[in-house]
């Protein structure tokens, strides 16, 4: 796999990187951004999170706005932020913000024309870390984050594969994408009309199947404008709940959807996955 370095920017001691490759299972050109803690420089191989951005975002989104290089050089963790759905010419689209390029939900697309590049569950799953475990100087230790639709990616993405990852987190995620209005838009675009194929991408309805537990962590802005109609935490505390499933879910009031609010607790969510990647 051939992957072509376009920007390097040192930070924390360590570098911030993003690269262009083509993508197989995506069938066009994607970007990545990778940051590399300072340890790597000892020849120390380092445990990677994955980090999965939101609604209109790309990979630059979490490495400018998020401030997690600090941490992540401190605690000699790298960083992985994809891209969040195939681009460019060919590449099928929306006229809205929330379907085609920018929102690709981190699912297996089976419904034309979006099943030809729209593998975004196969891409981080199984064709990225591919790439990162053989181009950069990480171990095969993984955790995985994300923010609203990357949370709702990182939470079932790691549900679905227990035995990859350490560790969840999310920041305001979609919690219970079958009844959200966001979720059925792009579900019934993406996987079709048969509901019974989107309950294996909704975080609420694997927990309550669950038979392996990946630690989690949640944090949820109140004053989030999205969290009544669109977020549902308490879905997830509650199937969390009745499977009593490790979950640690908190709401902090005043908060928002914005970066503002990732960026103020994203020390804990590095930390959180610290502890677990270094068992």
């Amino acid at each position: 796999m051939i992957i072509e370095n376009i920007s390097i920017n040192k930070s924390f001691g360590g570098w911030h990187k993003q690269y262009n490759h083509q993508s197989k299972i995506l069938n066009c050109a994607m970007r990545f951004a990778i940051y590399l803690p300072p340890q790597v420089a000892s020849g120390e191989k380092v445990p990677v999170l994955y980090w999965l951005s939101g609604l209109t975002c790309t990979d630059e989104n979490f490495m400018q706005k998020a401030g997690a290089q600090r941490m992540a050089a401190e605690l000699g963790i790298a960083i992985v932020a994809p891209d969040t759905s195939p681009r460019g010419e060919g590449v099928a689209n929306d006229d809205g913000y929330d379907l085609g390029q920018g929102a690709g939900f981190y699912v297996n697309a089976t419904q034309a024309p979006w099943n030809r590049h729209f593998q975004m569950y196969d891409y981080v799953v199984n064709e990225l870390p591919t790439i990162i475990e053989a181009a950069f100087p990480v171990s095969d230790k993984r955790a995985i984050s994300g923010h609203s639709m990357g949370g709702h990616g990182a939470l079932t993405i790691a549900m679905l594969n227990p035995d990859r990852y350490s560790s969840m987190s999310a920041f305001s995620p979609i919690c219970n994408p079958v009844q959200s209005p966001w979720g059925k838009k792009a579900f019934t675009a993406y996987l079709g009309k048969d509901k019974a194929t989107w309950l294996n991408h909704d975080a609420s309805e694997l927990i309550r199947k669950a038979s392996q537990f990946v630690p989690a962590k949640v944090d949820q802005g109140g004053a989030d404008e999205f969290l009544r109609e669109q977020l549902m935490p308490e879905k997830l505390e509650a199937a969390a709940k009745a499977k009593d499933y490790p979950l640690e879910l908190v709401v902090h009031e005043g908060y928002d959807h914005s970066y503002y609010f990732v960026s103020s607790f994203i020390e804990d969510h590095l930390r959180f996955h610290a502890q677990h990647l270094s068992k």
